[in-house]
């Protein structure tokens, strides 16, 4: 068989052309990565209240988004949407009144490569302790949508899907985490309680020992006193004496 043989010419056409398949799967790469949805944060404590924040920078396949779909998991007991000024915001709510699904709709819509953000206040149930909670979102576009609901088995990782929904990680149990926190501070207040009956101890002890000594600080008085008045009565019995002693003129 006889091998192809091109130009000069024609090898560097096709030379550049590889070059350029090359550089357009490497930028391709990590922007296909990125293009989902995210949401932060991406841990929380069971059994407490997290405001949680979606967020997205691209289109479906470039065209504008007009609206963001959240599905509410199970585990989740309380869903308030943070008001934002760029969308109009409905929900859909269960027998119990809790959403069940809430719709974030721009007001204009949201070109690709513009970073969107919707909020919600949520609350994880007591029973969602060390679990991995999934919100699927569905992002419509003026021209298609974009369905982020896989989740990942166990085992498998959650990059190798094409559509990932974003997940939560949920932790221990609110009041356990800050039962450390807790003992700590009542270890503090007894420390406290402990040096304040020490002072007001030392104050007693101290207080007794001055009432004690006010008896004898009254008898070094008196003695001080009858000291002066012995004094003074010397003084005058000499007085006299000399008094008496002294000849009379004849």
């Amino acid at each position: 068989m006889n091998a192809v043989s091109y130009s000069p010419a024609r090898r560097r056409t096709l030379t550049l052309a590889g070059v350029a398949t090359g550089i357009a799967l490497v930028v391709a790469t990590p922007l296909m990565a990125s293009a989902h949805v995210h949401v932060d944060p991406g841990e929380v404590a069971a059994g407490s209240s997290q405001t949680l924040t979606f967020s997205s920078s691209h289109g479906c396949d470039g065209s504008p988004t007009t609206a963001f779909v959240v599905d509410i998991p199970e585990g989740v007991t309380s869903v308030a949407p943070v008001i934002d000024g760029a969308y109009s915001i409905s929900r859909v709510l269960g027998s119990d009144g809790i959403a069940t699904q809430v719709t974030y709709t721009a007001l204009a819509p949201i070109e690709d490569g513009l970073k969107a953000t919707m909020s919600m206040a949520v609350l994880f149930e007591e029973a969602t302790a060390n679990t991995d909670i999934a919100f699927p979102v569905t992002q419509l576009c003026e021209e298609g949508e974009n369905a982020w609901i896989e989740v990942a088995e166990d085992g498998a990782d959650s990059h190798d899907l094409d559509s990932p929904a974003p997940v939560v990680s949920v932790g221990e149990l609110a009041q356990e985490s800050s039962h450390d926190h807790d003992d700590a501070a009542d270890q503090e207040s007894a420390e406290g309680a402990e040096h304040t009956d020490d002072e007001h101890s030392d104050h007693a002890d101290a207080k007794d020992a001055s009432t004690e000594t006010e008896p004898g600080s009254s008898l070094a008085i008196a003695a001080l006193w009858l000291g002066i008045g012995g004094l003074a009565a010397g003084l005058a019995g000499l007085i006299v004496a000399i008094v008496r002693t002294r000849p009379s003129k004849s």
